[in-house]
């Protein structure tokens, strides 16, 4: 017989309250950089409780961003333990800065999207700014669960499902 590790889990899902009468914390999922993945990523964010805010430096791009309930800004907003923070494009010249600027805070998660098979443009980019080795590994690359993505939509299920599955202390997946 499996045991449920959450048995409050169930009721949730039926839409009963909590069964310690509580509230989950706010939770921050902020991305970085307007596209296609950031797009859907924020929007199951939202779904899920999260306050979704984007990191937009270009003031151009982020005018263009038409996404509910998204808070939009040119700056990495203050981080506390449970915020996470999801770089969506490696190929922007402002990578370094704002990595730098999102690692000077305890955020619970900071990751980029990339390949895994290749070096992080992200490394060089804080080496070069200075910023020690210890700080430069809190940074997660790839980010998301591996379930073959290809589209924007199925990497920002992936990328969400695999903060949740951290967060749970859980390895994401169908390991129990």
């Amino acid at each position: 017989m499996v045991t449920d590790p959450d048995p409050g889990s169930c009721g949730l899902a039926h839409g009963e309250p909590r069964p310690d009468g509580g509230q989950d914390p706010v939770r921050t999922l902020v991305a970085v950089f307007a596209s296609p993945v950031s797009e859907r990523l924020l929007s199951y964010a939202r779904d899920l409780g999260y306050r979704p805010v984007l990191v937009e430096p270009d003031a151009e791009r982020a005018a263009g961003v038409r996404s509910p309930g998204v808070e939009v800004t040119g700056v990495v907003p203050e981080l506390d333990e449970a915020a996470e923070f999801v770089v969506t494009d490696h190929h922007r010249p402002e990578l370094g800065g704002l990595l730098r600027d999102a690692l000077a805070y305890p955020a619970r998660w900071i990751g980029i999207m990339g390949n895994p098979r290749h070096e992080g443009p992200h490394v060089a980019a804080l080496t070069e700014l200075g910023v020690a080795e210890a700080e430069i590994a809190r940074v997660h690359r790839p980010v998301g669960l591996n379930i073959g993505s290809r589209t924007p939509a199925e990497i920002a299920v992936a990328t969400i499902a695999g903060l949740i599955a951290d967060r749970n202390g859980r390895p994401g997946g169908f390991t129990f």
